[in-house]
């Protein structure tokens, strides 16, 4: 698998799997209402931020990750990103490649950290995937999320200092 820097032209191959995983509101606190020109807003990042796509040998986009400052002035020495792996090709190592090319990408820059701001907590593949990376969760803001079969769910605020 390939990381490269996304482009307009991948937008159109990212936009369905991004729009069924916003739709699903499960995992992301977009609106699952997002239309195709507000989602390509908010994921495909500008600089200092940036996006990224995983692809396979023969160029299928298999999971995209964005990538930026956390806040602006006194906290933009910390990272944050974001990310999405097509479903269809789940458990092949896209989330992990992902991850570990975002965390090469901050240590890069010179970021002394990287913190998740919203990980809902029954997402369980990607908190474990964190974890594993050597993300802590610093805290969890109760009934931070709205999910759509469990009712009120747990967000996490993930960190892993570099």
């Amino acid at each position: 698998m390939l990381i490269r820097e996304a482009t307009a032209a991948d937008w159109p191959a990212i936009w369905p799997f991004f729009h069924a995983i916003v739709a699903a509101g499960e995992t992301y606190p977009y609106p699952a209402d997002l239309d195709d020109q507000a989602g390509r807003e908010m994921w495909m990042r500008q600089p200092p931020g940036r996006t990224v796509v995983a692809v396979d040998a023969v160029g299928t986009v298999l999971g995209t990750a964005n990538m930026n400052p956390n806040k602006p002035g006194g906290g933009s020495h910390i990272a944050s990103a974001s990310f999405m792996v097509d479903p269809r090709h789940g458990r092949r190592g896209v989330g992990r490649a992902l991850g570990e090319h975002v965390l090469d990408w901050a240590r890069a820059e010179g970021y002394r950290g990287i913190q998740f701001n919203s990980v809902v907590e029954t997402n369980t593949a990607a908190v474990a995937l964190w974890q594993s990376l050597g993300f802590e969760i610093m805290t969890t803001i109760p009934e931070g999320f709205r999910h759509p079969t469990r009712g009120y769910v747990g967000f996490h605020i993930m960190y892993r200092k570099l």
